[in-house]
């Protein structure tokens, strides 16, 4: 005997399934919106104030000594340019993460900014890394520094990295930033790159080429000039007192210090993922863990926009001494308005005190 109500049966295993099965493999990679979209726009609205005034101070420090320009205070000028330009994508990107990672911008406006992410990204390796360079040669090579050091060189390694920059990042001009998703429409995350063919490699050759590769010039500097102090030092401890050997080992520190705060959180992050990713594909706990650790240090890794203008406070002379006088000149400025501004009101006060007394008739009568 045949059972009447199996057609419907099956139709109710059909609807099913067709809810079912995209639920299950959908592995939503923003769950941590909510913290993000509060946390991110205070932190990138911090680096814009600190970036813009930061910077802007190391430019008019700059242009004030324009006649005294060394390769030293080129190499810092092209960073500072760079984190300025950098300061121009940024209130799109506050907006982008206060929308819950949405972007209403368009795809244009989105690779603009992904290319000058990259362009900071890029430069400030790389510039950080002439630094370095320019350092040892001042210490290690002080004969052959003089030649090196010239500021027609300088200039032409200026040109040269800006040229490798922009050979790095321009071909993003030809690649979709945007994407269009349940609730929203990213722009420059992790998830609208994994079309592109054997990212994995693409990814681990970048950081070998713009981390790794930086990472160990700049510490091979630093071992050189430190060996080299230490042994002049112990010839002659009047040499200690040298300004050039001070501002060499302080410049290098601290580029080593922004390195290990802001580029390598975001590199190893970066590194371990893709390794897992050439073994197996990651579980969506990892894919969200990565997402939610990419947010993080890419915002690290930006914060070297206010980092910078310290390099430049270590590096270039008379920076210090510049900035105080700036800084004491607008300080005497506010206390002289401030000032001013008392005796007036005080004066206008006793003005006001006297013509009420001259107005009162003398015997208290209207």
């Amino acid at each position: 005997m045949a059972f009447p109500p199996e057609a419907p049966v099956v139709k109710i295993v059909t609807v099913t399934t067709a809810f079912t099965t995209p639920q299950t493999n959908f592995c939503d990679l923003y769950e941590h919106q909510n913290t993000a979209r509060i946390l991110l726009p205070v932190f990138y609205s911090f680096i814009l104030i600190l970036g813009v005034f930061g910077n802007g101070l190391a430019l008019v420090v700059i242009f004030k000594n324009r006649k005294k320009i060394n390769s030293t205070t080129l190499y810092s000028t092209n960073l500072v340019l760079s984190d300025i330009l950098f300061t121009t994508a940024l209130p799109t990107r506050i907006a982008y993460y206060a929308l819950g990672f949405h972007w209403p911008f368009g795809e244009t406006l989105c690779r603009l900014t992904a290319l000058i992410f990259y362009i900071n990204t890029y430069a400030g390796v790389n510039f950080m890394t002439c630094l370095s360079i320019d350092r040892f040669f001042a210490v290690v090579h002080p004969f052959r520094y003089n030649k090196i050091r010239r500021i027609k060189h300088a200039k032409y390694i200026c040109i040269f990295v800006w040229f490798l920059v922009f050979s790095q990042t321009l071909p993003l001009l030809i690649q979709s930033m945007s994407n269009e998703e349940r609730e929203r429409t990213t722009c420059m995350e992790y998830p609208n790159f994994e079309k592109i063919p054997h990212l994995p490699w693409i990814l681990l050759a970048a950081c070998l080429i713009g981390y790794i590769i930086p990472l160990e010039i700049i510490l091979f500097c630093y071992s050189k000039i430190s060996c080299k102090l230490f042994q002049t030092a112990k010839e002659n401890p009047l040499t200690e007192k040298s300004g050039i050997n001070k501002k060499a080992i302080n410049t290098i520190i601290f580029v080593i210090v922004v390195f290990v705060i802001c580029f390598t959180p975001y590199h190893i992050a970066i590194i371990q993922h893709m390794i897992k990713k050439l073994q197996y594909h990651p579980l969506c706990s990892e894919q969200q863990t990565f997402q939610k650790t990419l947010h993080y240090t890419v915002f690290l890794m930006n914060f070297n926009c206010c980092m910078d203008p310290f390099i430049y406070f270590f590096a270039c002379k008379g920076y210090k001494r510049r900035i105080m006088k700036i800084l004491k000149r607008q300080v005497s400025i506010s206390v002289s308005s401030a000032v001013r501004s008392a005796h007036e009101e005080s004066s206008r006060e006793m003005g006001e005190t006297h013509m009420t007394i001259l107005s009162k008739p003398s015997n208290g009568k209207l």
